[in-house]
């Protein structure tokens, strides 16, 4: 986004810069053009920590790397993770919010497992936990998945 918000000033300049070149002679020197490095980084990158504990499952537990574009890490599954990670910014909660207080959740137990995902999503920092205590909190789980891993 940012890339594209520079960019759109460097060409905006530009075209001012040729529409009138007496005008801009007579009030002064145009403003410098943005860093390249600005231009470069769109911010937008994707690497997290996924450490997944309780579940049951020796496959499922354990620490996993994860970065997109393009999917890699140690994580089982980068290609499909990333892919729903590439999901979620259409969707209309953000997927690493707590649960509301004010939420009405049932009471049901999803079982021991945890998991805490750190690091950066499409370049905002992510550090969030999840447990399956509750069915928010199991929605919450399930709505990440393959990010996290399918436990009963």
């Amino acid at each position: 986004m940012m890339r594209r918000l520079a960019l759109t000033a460097v060409v905006s300049l530009a075209a001012l810069a040729s529409a009138a070149p007496g005008a801009t002679a007579a009030a002064g020197p145009l403003p410098l053009p943005l860093p390249l490095p600005l231009l470069q980084n769109d911010d937008t990158s994707t690497h997290l920590t996924v450490v997944v504990t309780g579940s049951g499952n020796p496959e499922a537990d354990g620490t996993y790397e994860l970065e997109c574009d393009p999917a890699r890490g140690s994580h089982p599954v980068a290609r499909q993770a990333c892919d729903r990670l590439a999901q979620l910014p259409g969707e209309s909660a953000d997927p690493f919010a707590p649960v509301s207080r004010n939420a009405m959740c049932t009471q049901q137990f999803g079982g021991p497992a945890t998991a805490r995902i750190t690091g950066t999503w499409q370049g905002r920092p992510v550090d969030s936990t999840f447990e399956r205590t509750n069915g928010c909190e199991i929605g919450r789980w399930n709505s990440l998945r393959p990010v996290l891993p399918n436990v009963q």
